[in-house]
């Protein structure tokens, strides 16, 4: 999440299986009022929040529901690996 445009925040919620995905989707995407609800999602299932102004930028414009292009698969590679960091310190107590 970040202030930006008409200092209205923004968030991108990312979906990724391994088993079934061959790169992370966009599972959802807004600002304001939908970006407050997207955190707050991710907030009550515990899912770890993120901020990079820049990489929202960018995410957002992706169609909900489609694959994110390969330019973008090392930026969201090292946020994946921040999230099964903080999955792993969360399941080890």
């Amino acid at each position: 999440m970040t202030e930006n445009k008409g200092n209205k925040k923004g968030a991108v919620a990312l979906q990724y299986d391994r088993d079934r995905d061959d790169a992370p989707k966009v599972a959802a995407t807004g600002r304001g009022d939908t970006a407050q609800r997207i955190l707050a999602e991710a907030e009550k299932h515990d899912i770890p929040i993120r901020q990079d102004p820049d990489l929202l930028e960018v995410l957002s414009q992706i169609p909900q529901g489609e694959e994110i292009p390969p330019e973008l698969y090392q930026a969201v590679a090292e946020i994946l690996a921040f999230v099964y960091r903080v999955n792993e310190r969360y399941q080890r107590g």
